[in-house]
């Protein structure tokens, strides 16, 4: 049986470049990179030479570019370091982020360290942008804003460059998770008002473990991993350079097929739309598909019934992989806290279904077919 892989959002394939990339460093190239004879400093170009690619595509400084072990890294460090280090009391962010920030900001109002305070999602689950700024003036302490660029579990995109002018307007501080974004839409550090951004490199067929922080040149934070002095005294630990380097190659080929591939990702999503629509009583969608919404996610609603309450699972039978939320908390029985804040309907069962350039019509096609036999 051929799988049908549409969890693309939880992680995608390594392409073979990535890999051919990456194996001179797993083999034979193995020196340490702070070590100071050749094997060491081969290691060390290595990585310079990444960060330097990286850089150039995000149109950022490589001094501005931190390789880590991926985007829960990047955000647990820069809110951290933001209350810590930036002085920031009071931490806005929404109720559908990632709990990579979520868990966080929690930890640190549990602390006493920050206060919290949650943005308004409006129906079609985008960021109510006057809420905002009713908290960003009515702030009286030094505030960071976290919001994602584009959900993991609905898709939608939020106008970084909007939230990042008020942020600007109130001396806030503003991160954001870009994990779904970097890869699959063409970002622009210079002209970008951000301070942080978070991306890993699993999320565009590169390696998993191997992430990136972004944290623009006005900024000053102290280390958040303390030892070495790896990645300009920011990171201590020896660098994972093949995931360093798989990472940059991967953002490279990315970069190089985003049009293409986008404009097929997009197509093929609004095919399966439109075929579930047709084909398939009662389906909903959540978040704003056809709108302001990343073209690789999209989160269906069947309705519930003693057929679809083991979706999933039956899915999985016939071998098509998709998520009820996000990957990270699929094991979890309390359902998606993101579907739960803007679609409380308990007679409707969510579903994800996340693309990548691999996928077909002939699996949208498939898994519509086994859609209706199941429903």
């Amino acid at each position: 049986m051929n799988r049908i892989y549409f969890d693309n959002a939880a992680t995608t394939a390594i392409d073979q470049k990535v890999l051919d990339a990456m194996m001179p460093y797993l083999q034979t190239n193995f020196g340490n990179p702070s070590s100071i004879y050749s094997y060491g400093r081969e290691t060390r170009l290595a990585i310079e030479n990444a960060r330097k690619s990286v850089a150039k595509i995000l149109n950022a400084h490589p001094a501005e570019i931190f390789f880590t072990s991926g985007g829960t890294e990047s955000s647990n460090t820069a809110i951290i370091s933001s209350v810590r280090d930036l002085g920031c009391k009071h931490i806005i962010t929404s109720p559908i982020e990632h709990h990579a920030t979520l868990h966080t900001v929690e930890y640190l109002d549990n602390l006493d360290e920050a206060k919290v305070s949650y943005v308004n999602i409006l129906p079609n689950g985008h960021i109510d942008m006057e809420h905002l700024e009713e908290l960003l003036a009515s702030s009286e302490e030094k505030t960071l804003v976290t919001f994602m660029h584009a959900n993991n579990e609905i898709g939608n995109i939020t106008d970084i460059h909007a939230v990042g002018n008020l942020c600007k307007m109130y001396n806030a501080i503003f991160h954001s998770d870009t994990v779904q974004t970097v890869g699959h839409l063409p970002i622009d550090l210079r002209n970008t008002p951000v301070h942080f951004i978070s991306a890993s490199a699993h999320k565009f067929h590169g390696p998993k473990g191997a992430g990136l922080l972004y944290i623009n040149e006005n900024v000053r934070i102290k280390p958040y991993i303390h030892g070495g002095g790896q990645e300009r005294n920011m990171r201590a630990g020896t660098e994972n350079i093949y995931g360093i380097v798989g990472f940059a190659k991967a953002l490279e080929l990315a970069t190089e097929s985003m049009e293409k591939d986008s404009a097929a990702i997009q197509s093929l999503k609004y095919y399966l739309i439109e075929q579930l629509k047709k084909q398939i009583k009662g389906v909903s969608f959540n978040g704003d598909p056809m709108g302001l919404s990343n073209y690789t996610v999209l989160n269906v609603s069947f309705p519930k019934s003693e057929k679809t309450e083991m979706l999933l699972f039956n899915l999985d039978m016939e071998g098509i992989c998709a998520s009820g939320g996000s990957a990270c908390t699929s094991g979890a029985q309390q359902g998606s806290h993101v579907i739960r804040a803007i679609n409380s309907n308990p007679n409707q069962v969510p579903v994800r279904f996340s693309f990548c350039k691999h996928n077909t019509k002939e699996e949208a096609d498939i898994l519509v077919e086994k859609l209706k036999e199941m429903i």
